[in-house]
């Protein structure tokens, strides 16, 4: 199948504003991309562009004073399947892991797993390691988080997602990142477009999407403790140890977005 991807974010600059965007198809997925994601600005600027230290794709611009858009449309391919897992993935000791699966291993800034140690293992010390035990974390994870897009935090950590109850989808892979942690699993945050291919109407508005991978027996695998359940059409963005690292935009100075825009549809060959 082949999915038509893109968005339009509308921001107001009261002053000249540096910039850093991760907004482009993760580098995993570019050979999919049927039309190029090249991104615009109206105005016209120049930008630069750089890869960060987890490989994402990043670019740099002066926002001019005033109003900007920033927009993106493209079609890419995709399987058109359920994402799956291995659900037999036992758990790698930490001896036996990789050296870049150890900086996902860590305690960051709103995976503050080290304060979720002792609750992590009260209730999934019992879980069989491996992708049952990520499954049960992102199980427990569903259940205990209420999701509200008026709940939406900049500063919540993982434990402050425990403690409330709430949140949006980044407080969910969040939470099961750091329960993951806490268990000697190493899980890395990732943005996403993921649309609502496959589920029943009506659709909520388009958005970018949080998830998170598990590094088990055999490699990364996706895991989704927001929506709990394979869903098709999901396309990386970018990976990090949490939102810090992947913010879609990352703004030095003031500025209001006044509007936001996101698609993921399937394209009707004819």
């Amino acid at each position: 199948m082949k999915l038509r991807i893109g968005y339009e974010l509308d921001y107001h600059f009261p002053q000249p504003t540096p910039l850093i965007l991760m907004l482009n198809v993760h580098f995993s997925r570019v050979s999919d991309l049927q039309t190029p994601d090249y991104i615009r600005f109206s105005p016209s600027v120049p930008v630069s562009a750089y890869r960060d230290g987890f490989g994402n794709w990043c670019t740099r611009l002066l926002a001019p004073q005033g109003a900007m858009r920033i927009t993106a449309d493209a079609i890419i391919s995709d399987s058109g399947l359920p994402e799956a897992y291995d659900r037999s993935a036992g758990q790698v000791p930490v001896e036996r892991l990789p050296e870049e699966a150890i900086v996902f291993l860590l305690a960051s800034r709103f995976c503050d797993s080290d304060r979720l140690l002792d609750l992590a293992w009260q209730l999934f010390g019992h879980t069989q390691p491996g992708a049952p035990r990520v499954q049960a974390i992102c199980d427990f994870v569903n259940q205990r988080i209420t999701f509200n897009y008026n709940d939406a935090s900049v500063t919540r950590s993982a434990s402050d997602a425990y403690a409330e109850g709430r949140g949006v989808c980044r407080d969910y892979a969040h939470l099961a990142i750091a329960f993951c942690r806490a268990m000697n699993i190493p899980a890395r945050y990732c943005t996403c477009y993921l649309g609502d291919i496959g589920t029943p109407p009506p659709w909520p508005p388009g958005d970018f999407a949080a998830s998170f991978e598990a590094y088990l027996e055999g490699g990364w695998q996706m895991f989704d403790p927001r929506n709990n359940a394979p869903r098709i059409g999901r396309v990386l963005i970018a990976r990090g140890r949490d939102a810090a690292d992947v913010a879609i935009a990352t703004t030095f100075g003031p500025n209001t977005l006044t509007g936001f825009k996101v698609w993921t549809d399937e394209v009707t060959e004819g």
